[in-house]
């Protein structure tokens, strides 16, 4: 307990949770182990956890065969999260299926998995604590939105370019 409070406090989206706050939020925590390559969920299953990286590399992964005509389309990498990073987050939003898959990209790969439910009750219970993750959250999921489109514009620059 006390290594997934020494954790959660250098995860970002636990930024600034006073000490109590983190106990309570590592009481909520699950841990899980992946080897390289294995699946930790598909893209469009449903969603009811986030997860935060404590050791290894993860790959997020959408599959282009889903809004192309090539349905047997590779799976294609868009980002690779490290420790201290999470993902999942939307599901804490919305519950609604999954955007993208995630794979464990180093040989081993743990991870914190913390239920919805519980920490939506945590959340609603602890108001200031509701506050502070869904503003770190929200933040997190900015920078990630701010990072993809910087990508889609190099691709849409650089296929510009290369006809």
């Amino acid at each position: 307990m006390n290594e997934y409070i020494t954790f959660l406090k250098q995860s970002d989206i636990f930024y600034q949770f006073t000490q109590t706050q983190l106990e309570m939020v590592a009481n909520l925590c699950q841990e899980k182990n992946y080897s390289a390559e294995e699946t930790i969920f598909e893209e469009n299953s449903s969603s009811k956890e986030l997860y935060v990286i404590v050791q290894g590399d993860v790959d997020i992964l959408v599959n282009p065969g889903i809004v192309g005509s090539d349905s047997k389309a590779d799976k294609t990498v868009i980002t690779t999260l490290r420790r201290g990073q999470s993902f999942g987050e939307i599901a804490l939003v919305d519950e609604g299926l999954r955007s993208a898959s995630a794979r464990a990209k180093s040989k081993e790969v743990r991870l914190l998995i913390i239920p919805r439910d519980k920490i939506i009750m945590l959340c609603e219970t602890y108001p200031q604590l509701g506050y502070r993750l869904m503003y770190n959250l929200a933040a997190d999921l900015a920078m990630k939105i701010r990072n993809t489109d910087l990508r889609v514009r190099e691709k849409v620059l650089y296929g510009q370019q290369k006809s």
